[in-house]
């Protein structure tokens, strides 16, 4: 993944700028247990800044003089047992994870400690799984790293052999982790890992997931189905669990080779029931068809059956391309809604990776115009209405969340 880290003088700069803020620049205070990270929008190489908010769905919230700054530029961010991590991509060097809670609508950092970089995590009991993720076959194995969200310390690591999943001279490269039961569950592309087409797969119409025991992590068996091809996209969760603690997952269907989409199967939504490792071959959902053309690139559950659902259209798919339509797609009835309410996907220009959800049929996801300014909007299943709410000046949403 590329990305640009601040310099030393880039930070000084900006610090300077930041402290040199007239007294008039500064907003009002935003408290409140919504957590908004904001990337600022005066000049690239920028860290997020971390803003809390009352309300999703009215006022505004500012970084002039507000906020807490990130240390560097690539920022993913999650919630478990209560504590919200900011963690640093650091491109193969190691990242600082950083901790906070809420205290009177602030955020209070709690810890501070550095980590290897990572490309997937989850939380998994009370701890965080964290995986550095082998993407060469000269190198097959994978670093795992268990971190307690009570003491806040890594208290386990160890490696996992990815080649031993796919069995077929290629890599299982887990595109993200989940805890399913008592187990733990790693999606995987097969892909080559080599030859300068490192991504690339000679099977791209089957789906894989590994499935591990934990804390051990002990491969125990691989579920695999023909019905799709990969399950999530590279670096993108494509499972979630419902109410009924049924997992459900989608395929993008966009393995390719020689840098073309080899894939034949459609965009499609399968399940895997509360207490198996089994697909329920009784269940499969074509949203290709469903949805009159659209793939499946993103999702957030929002319950009762319901996801919101990020699309592109055939003329956009692509093996990394997100796309910036909007859909509600409900896995009980295999219903599906456009989303209205929302600007022209011409007009957008970022969309949170991280979005939230209290699982009572709404959800909020943040975008970002190309004009520059930046909202939170409502989407409620029931009716596929997006409704415009919280404003973010001074720059774009990156991520969404809560802290009680």
């Amino acid at each position: 993944m590329k990305t640009n880290f601040k310099t030393i003088v880039l930070a000084l700069i900006t610090l300077s700028a930041f402290n040199s803020c007239k007294k008039d620049d500064v907003g009002p205070p935003n408290y409140g247990n919504y957590i908004v990270a904001v990337s600022p929008i005066a000049s690239t190489g920028i860290a997020d800044y971390l803003l809390t908010a009352e309300s999703l769905e009215e006022g505004s919230i500012s970084t002039r003089g507000h906020g807490v700054e990130q240390d560097g530029t690539y920022r993913y961010y999650m919630t478990a047992n209560n504590k919200f991590f900011s963690m640093l991509y650091g491109q193969g060097n190691p990242g600082a994870v950083t901790t906070y809670e809420i205290t009177n609508g602030s955020l209070n950092k709690v810890s501070d400690f550095q980590s290897e970089t990572v490309q997937a995590f989850a939380p998994v009991n009370d701890d965080i799984l964290m995986m550095k993720i082998s993407r060469s076959i000269t190198n097959k194995l994978t670093n795992f790293y268990i971190v307690n969200t009570n003491s806040l310390l890594i208290t386990s690591e160890g490696t996992v052999n990815n080649q031993i999943p796919s069995g077929n001279g290629e890599l299982a490269h887990f595109t993200w982790i989940r805890q399913f039961g008592d187990k733990v569950f790693a999606p995987y592309m097969s892909v080559k890992g080599c030859c300068g087409d490192a991504f690339a797969t000679a099977y791209p119409d089957s789906s894989w997931i590994a499935v591990y025991s934990y804390p051990e992590m002990k491969l125990e068996k691989v579920i695999k189905d023909d019905r799709t091809s990969y399950i999530g996209r590279y670096f993108v969760d494509g499972t979630a669990v419902d109410e009924k603690g049924d997992l459900y997952a989608f395929s993008s269907s966009t393995a390719t080779s020689g840098g073309k989409i080899t894939s034949t199967k459609p965009s499609a939504i399968v399940r895997i029931n509360k207490g198996t490792t089994e697909y329920d071959m009784s269940f499969y959902l074509n949203f290709e068809e469903l949805s009159g053309g659209f793939n499946v690139t993103n999702w957030f559950y929002i319950g009762q059956g319901n996801f919101v659902v990020l699309m592109t259209e055939k003329n956009e798919k692509g093996e990394y391309t997100a796309g910036f339509n909007f859909g509600v797609v409900n896995v009980y009835d295999k219903t599906f809604k456009k989303v209205t309410g929302l600007p022209n996907s011409s007009e957008i220009n970022n969309v949170t990776a991280t979005n939230y959800s209290s699982l009572n049929g709404s959800g909020h996801v943040g975008l970002t115009l190309k004009e520059g300014t930046s909202f939170v909007y409502k989407i409620d299943a029931a009716t596929g209405v997006a409704t415009q709410g919280l404003r973010v000046e001074g720059g774009t949403i990156t991520a969404i969340s809560k802290l009680n």
